[in-house]
Parts: C-alpha cells; structure tokens; sequence
C-alpha cells in the first residue's frame, strides 16, 4: 500500500515537471513536482537500505520546499545535488541479481528511467549550475553513499574477496582516468591533441545531436550489467554494482547543462547507452570464459543455477 501511494505521488510529480517543460499550468508547478518526486525518491531509498523512510521523507521534504518557497540560488542548487544523489543511488540500489545478459540489460534500462526521472526533479529546482563543480560534487557525495551501503550489504571489506577487490581497483582506475581526461579537455582545450579531440566531438554532434558520456560509457553501464550478473552468483557483485553510480548521477546531471536541451540530454543517454551494454557484454563473456564452465551446454547449466537469493525488487536489502 505505501509504495502504491509513492507510485501515485511520483507519477503526479513527474505529470506536473513534464506539463510545466511543456509550458503548461501555473509557474509553481515544476517547484511542486520536483519536490514530490524528490521526497518520494528518498522514501524509497531509505526503505531499501533499512534506514528511517518517513523521517528521510520528511527532511527530504523540508529541504525541498524551503529551497522553492526561499528560493535562494544556494538552496536551489543544494536540493538539486541532494536530488541528483539520491535518485542515482536510488537507481543502483533498485537493481536485481540477473542470471543472463539479457536480464542485466533489463536492469540498466531500469535504472536509466529512474535517472531520467530524477533528472526531470534536478531541473525542476531550477538549480544555478556551474557543470564541472555541481558534476564533480554530486559523483563524489553519490560514490561516498553507495560504498557505504554496499560496505554494509557486502559484510565489511572482508567480504570483498580477490575479484571484488580486483574489480574494485579496476573501476577505481578507469574512474580516475575518466575524470582526469575530462578535466584535461576542460583545462587545456587549446592543445592541439585536445583541440582534435573538441572538434571530433563537435563534429559528432553536429551530425547526430550529441556525443556519448565517456564515463557512462567505459564504466557506469557495464558496472551494472557485470555487477548485476554477478550478484544472481555471489555477493561480490555489489561491489561492482557500486560504480553503476558513475552512469546514474551523470544521466540524471543530463538536463542540467545551461547550454543543452532535452532533446540532447535525451540522445546523450541512448548513445552512452548502446556502447555500454556491448562493453558490459564483453566484460560478462570474458568472466565467463575465465570462470565460468565451458561450452554451450555448460554455460545452460550455469545460468539455471545462478539464483543466489536477495530480496526482491521493492523489499529492504
């Protein structure tokens, strides 16, 4: 019953944002729906992490109404990050142990909606947005919450094991990697690497409307597609899972940059998309090539036993 009622009040939140992008209805009406879908947000992640869901819901609330009834830039802008974070986290944490490719990609699209949904709230606040600084602040606070939580869902570090600690190192890596590219682009655009590099991107654009999210693209999404077949295997898979956050906080980010559009926001995420998924796939046959049984049939056997048990999607973890 009560995550019925959330459902009916995350849909009206998500009518009001959509009517108020349309320009239709009263000026407050993104304010409200970004704050019922914001509040709803939390009372879900709390509920799934066995946390405090009204007490969560209430400051959720508290925070999001101030920000719209004050409406101060700093407020604003701080709702939106708490927004941001919660609904990305949120998104991971919803996720389900898949057996197959075919199931994990499921539960990247999952988790794509609800950032987009979240992404829908973040605009609604009407937050001032300088994008490297609110992009950098809401990874970091988002990556510190979700290893939180798998650090409690995973038994402490000693349940990490070789491959968790392995894929742990590796999405660390790739990570550092990412955002130091992205700082160098954004720091020293005028080199004539990085210069071609600007313009291959531009050019991309121009020609299909908008270029993929490296980090959505070399980690987030096939984070969560590996993380979550690992998980229907053993519990290492959280560990995985836990980088899913580089693809759900940058896609709910996505319609806060002053100089893009819906349009773009919307392309950006199905482009980062298609090539994550085919490099999630890699990464799962790979796994399975060096772990798994061999052979057709083997591989069969393997997946029909692959139902380590959790909680179901909506239950507490």
């Amino acid at each position: 019953m009560l995550w019925l009622t959330a459902a009916v009040v995350l849909v009206a939140g998500v009518a009001a944002l959509v009517a108020a992008a349309l320009g239709v209805g009263p000026s407050w009406l993104d304010g409200v729906g970004a704050v019922a879908v914001a509040t709803v947000l939390a009372w879900a992640l709390a509920v799934r992490t066995g946390g405090r869901p009204w007490v969560t819901a209430v400051l959720a609330l508290a925070i999001g109404s101030s920000a719209v009834v004050v409406d101060t830039p700093m407020l604003r802008t701080g709702a939106a990050v708490l927004t941001v974070v919660t609904g990305g986290v949120l998104a991971v944490m919803l996720t389900v142990p898949a057996a197959t490719y075919l199931r994990a990609c499921r539960e990247v699209l999952i988790a794509t909606v609800l950032s987009g949904i979240t992404a829908l709230a973040a605009v609604g606040l009407e937050p001032t947005v300088t994008v490297p600084r609110f992009d950098y602040a809401s990874l970091l606070l988002g990556l510190v919450l979700v290893f939180g939580l798998v650090y409690r869902l995973g038994a402490g570090l000693h349940g990490l094991g070789r491959r968790g600690l392995v894929a742990v190192l590796v999405g660390a890596v790739l990570l550092v990697l990412t955002l130091a590219y992205a700082e160098l682009l954004r720091r020293y655009g005028a080199g004539s690497v990085v210069q071609s590099v600007l313009e291959f991107v531009d050019w991309t654009t121009e020609r299909i409307g908008a270029f993929p999210r490296p980090l959505v693209v070399l980690l987030g999404i096939p984070a969560l597609v590996w993380g979550t077949h690992m998980r229907a295997r053993r519990r290492q898979g959280w560990w995985v899972c836990a980088f899913g956050v580089t693809a759900t906080i940058p896609l709910a980010q996505g319609l806060l940059d002053p100089d893009g559009s819906f349009l773009e926001a919307g392309l950006q995420a199905a482009y980062s998309l298609v090539p994550g998924l085919l490099l999630g796939y890699l990464v799962v046959r790979t796994d399975l090539a060096l772990t798994g049984p061999r052979g057709r049939r083997g591989r069969r056997a393997e997946e029909a036993e692959a139902h380590r048990p959790e909680p179901s999607r909506l239950a507490e973890l």
